[in-house]
């Protein structure tokens, strides 16, 4: 049994607390405010997961202190929207013990410094072991106990493991890798992606131009991931093709239901308002072009979506610019061997 505080009480954060708990953990839940603790205390649900309720053995504490020492925690997941994990690790640092295992379930990279967050993590909280967990993960079946697998990453093996042991069960399993900054590049990008693909489904396109675009921004993804130092094969496993698929695919997407609503008509703004969830794409989107930029890698799914998202392009003269690029290869290193 392990001590386990989870900083952030959406619907992720719950969704996981639910898992941990019913793994054996003893499981404390930090809300950001007073106010949101006290009514999670009370009516013991989220309203984005109404299948979902809290048993009463998780507590609910709105004291950051408490959270990150008060019990000595085995392990402490950050489970705040991604432009919020710095602000929140730095709030941490006077309470985090050396040694102490720090797992980031968020995904998305700093616009003004183009790290990503466990980069952050580290720059705040250098005393912690630093973990990701990542992968095709939506709250609303996590919660539910359907089958989910994902993927941890650590610097350290032993601190991958110790993360993998605490989450594995029947219904979520939990494989390793190396590779964190794969990990967190192809769960940050693919919610551009997602946007993407939800833009062609409000446009009225159909299966066709989903796949091509999962496919092809999967292919954009690797190339920047590789270029930034990432490994191919993480890019091809679960925090990149798999968390790419489920989030272009599924309902549950929040990036996904926000491209449907821009791709009728509404701005990226009014999209959000009526998502009335943080959707992590739009942040990530003048990240994506920062970095394809800096690492002369082309992108032009995520260049268009900047276009749409800040510029005031037509999503359909994006999506006929995609279909209208220079003949070309699909794949580079492939020869016809003549």
């Amino acid at each position: 049994m392990a001590n386990v505080s989870i900083l952030g009480s959406g619907s992720y954060g719950a969704a996981l607390a639910v898992l941990l708990q019913k793994n054996g953990h003893r499981v404390l839940l930090r809300s950001s405010t007073r106010e949101k603790a006290e009514r999670l205390k009370k009516e013991r649900r989220i309203p984005s997961l109404p299948e979902v309720t809290l048993p009463p053995e998780i507590e609910v504490t709105n004291d950051l202190r408490l959270s990150c020492a008060g019990k000595a925690p085995d392990l402490i997941v950050l489970a705040a929207s991604s432009v919020h994990i710095r602000s929140l690790a730095r709030a941490m640092a006077p309470y985090v013990r050396e040694g102490q295992i720090v797992v980031n379930v968020a995904k998305g990279i700093e616009e003004s410094t183009l790290k990503t967050l466990s980069q952050q993590i580290e720059e705040e909280l250098p005393q912690a072991r630093v973990a990701v967990l990542s992968g095709p993960s939506h709250a609303e079946e996590v919660g539910r106990g359907i089958p989910t697998t994902c993927v941890t990453g650590s610097q350290s093996r032993r601190t991958a493991e110790t993360v993998q042991n605490i989450f594995m069960c029947d219904s979520f399993r939990v494989y390793t890798n190396p590779d964190v900054l794969g990990i967190e590049i192809g769960g940050a990008l693919k919610n551009v992606i997602a946007l993407a693909a939800g833009i062609a489904d409000g446009l009225g396109y159909g299966d066709n131009t989903k796949a091509a675009l999962i496919t092809r921004g999967m292919a954009e993804i690797t190339r920047l991931a590789v270029a930034m130092g990432a490994r191919t094969e993480t890019l091809y496993g679960l925090a990149g093709i798999g968390d790419l698929v489920v989030t272009c695919a599924s309902m549950h997407s929040r990036n996904r239901r926000a491209g449907i609503l821009i791709g009728r008509g509404a701005t990226a703004a009014e999209a959000m308002r009526e998502v009335n969830m943080v959707v992590e794409g739009v942040y990530a989107a003048k990240a994506g072009l920062a970095l394809a930029r800096r690492y002369n890698t082309a992108m032009p799914i995520i260049e268009n979506i900047n276009a749409v998202l800040f510029e005031g392009k037509s999503p359909a003269a994006c999506l006929n610019e995609l279909m209208l690029r220079d003949r070309c290869v699909e794949n580079a290193s492939l020869n016809w061997g003549e």
